[in-house]
């Protein structure tokens, strides 16, 4: 089935569509956007990276709010370039899986069609685009290792962190790598959204055995958002019984997580079971590690050179995730182009004034840190940076080196630099100390909190 131009498709969905982003962002952006629906996922076909990357960062919760009224909430929203799918689909599957059809009823397909069957690798996650940096190198090296072997290291492998940090990239990586080089493999990724809709299907048209089938007998889960299953009691117990077999057969499971599974509000026998094998955390990047993102951005996706200052200043001022720091690139590049204006940082700060601090809430540097901490506590500044580790003056240069670590950019070596010459080890010590002392110390955690006011109304 061709894909129809987007206004002609659906009717309803267009018009909400049309009527919610105004006669300009229609014409601009969406006449050259089709659209397919295939069970519960909506492809939105683009013309290129650059005008699916414009979509996500300035229309993304329009499109999900009327696809969710035109469709159902339960709609998945897929992006695909014209001509190009930017996926890698998934063999036919056999036919006794839920809401599939018998190989010789599937339709064919070709480069210009979306997929019979939903896409599950994007292509452009792969370990290659992955950029590596402090935050993320555990995690990252945890998932090369399972791909080399699955079911023999690190099973299951627990990959958890804020939206927007490179979690589910790592599934795909893994899925990617997995399915080349063990082609007889069956790996499988999954929403966990998707699978709770799967197991409701199951039990609504009474085929259950065909979905305990489905997931038990996988030789590779790539289990997406798993806090979406909090409250969950049902599907819980299914997760909990397809854990237990799949572990038992060897086979490899992945999850990730918004949190570690402490903080998951589930059964403790579930719980225990995603701490078996390793939990790998993401954290925020730093400077350079963003810098690295917003470099590989450019090079693969501006239309035109991007000077390095600008994307220092983007670097710099957009740190919360990955997601948002392209989006900003997007913007910029995209205002450049439609404007025919230069790309520089003054364009830059106009654009993104929205995201950037004012100066009154700019973060506080290293040595401001320890200057403060140390005035707070009644110390030299020399004696923070010295060698004594006498308490509770060694508590205190943890204390700075907590504070260095949540409120700047600094990397490990940087800090230890900031406090007199510490290795990273050290540094990371101290950071670590803290943070279990903060779960059970109520009195340091009024101290740091107060520190911290202090530095942001520097």
């Amino acid at each position: 089935m061709s894909k129809p131009e987007l206004a002609q498709h659906d009717p309803d969905f267009s018009s909400a569509l049309r009527t919610r982003v105004g006669p300009e962002g229609w014409k601009k952006w969406f006449t050259s956007v089709r659209h397919e629906v295939v069970e519960e996922t909506l492809y939105l076909v683009a013309p290129s990276d650059f005008h699916i990357r414009w979509l996500r960062t300035n229309y993304q919760t329009t499109i999900d709010e009327v696809a969710a009224a035109t469709f159902g909430p339960q709609t998945v929203i897929e992006y695909l370039i014209t001509d190009r799918p930017d996926v890698t689909e998934e063999p036919s599957p056999a036919p006794d899986r839920l809401g599939d059809r018998a190989p010789e009823e599937a339709p064919a397909t070709n480069r210009n069609q979306a997929p019979a069957h939903p896409p599950k690798f994007l292509s452009k996650y792969v370990f290659d685009t992955f950029v590596a940096g402090q935050s993320n190198q555990l995690a990252l090296a945890a998932a090369k290792r399972v791909s080399e072997g699955p079911g023999q290291n690190y099973n299951p492998l627990f990959i958890y962190g804020g939206a927007g940090l490179g979690k589910t990239h790592l599934l795909h990586a893994i899925g990617h790598y997995t399915r080349t080089h063990l082609p007889t493999a069956t790996v499988r990724y999954m929403t966990s959204e998707n699978f709770f809709n799967e197991f409701v299907d199951g039990i609504r048209t009474r085929r259950m055995d065909s979905f305990k089938h489905r997931y038990r007998t996988i030789d590779v889960l790539l289990l997406d958002d798993i806090q979406f299953f909090e409250g969950k009691e049902q599907v819980l117990e299914e997760v909990f019984h397809t854990f237990n077999t799949l572990h038992e057969l060897g086979h490899q499971m992945v999850l990730s997580c918004d949190r570690p599974p402490k903080d998951l509000g589930i059964a403790d026998r579930l719980r225990s079971r995603f701490q078996w094998g390793l939990l790998a955390d993401i954290g925020p990047p730093d400077l350079e590690t963003r810098l690295a993102i917003l470099r590989r951005n450019a090079t693969d996706y501006a239309s035109t050179p991007v000077p390095d200052e600008v994307l220092e200043f983007i670097a710099r001022h957009v740190t919360d995730n990955i997601r948002e720091l392209e989006g900003a690139l997007t913007r910029v590049t995209a205002c450049a182009a439609l404007t025919d204006q230069k790309i520089s940082v003054e364009l830059a700060r106009s654009e993104l004034r929205g995201l950037i601090p004012d100066p009154a809430t700019t973060p506080p540097s290293g040595p401001e840190i320890l200057e403060v901490t140390a005035a707070t506590y009644g110390h030299d500044l020399a004696d923070l940076q010295g060698p004594s580790r006498v308490q509770p003056l060694a508590t205190h240069r943890q204390i700075a080196m907590y504070l260095c670590r949540e409120l700047t950019d600094l990397s490990l070596p940087k800090i230890g630099k900031v406090l007199g010459g510490r290795d990273h080890t050290t540094v990371m010590h101290g950071i670590n100390k803290i943070k279990k002392l903060l779960t059970k110390d109520p009195e340091l955690a009024r101290q740091i909190s107060h520190l911290s006011g202090i530095l942001w109304k520097r």
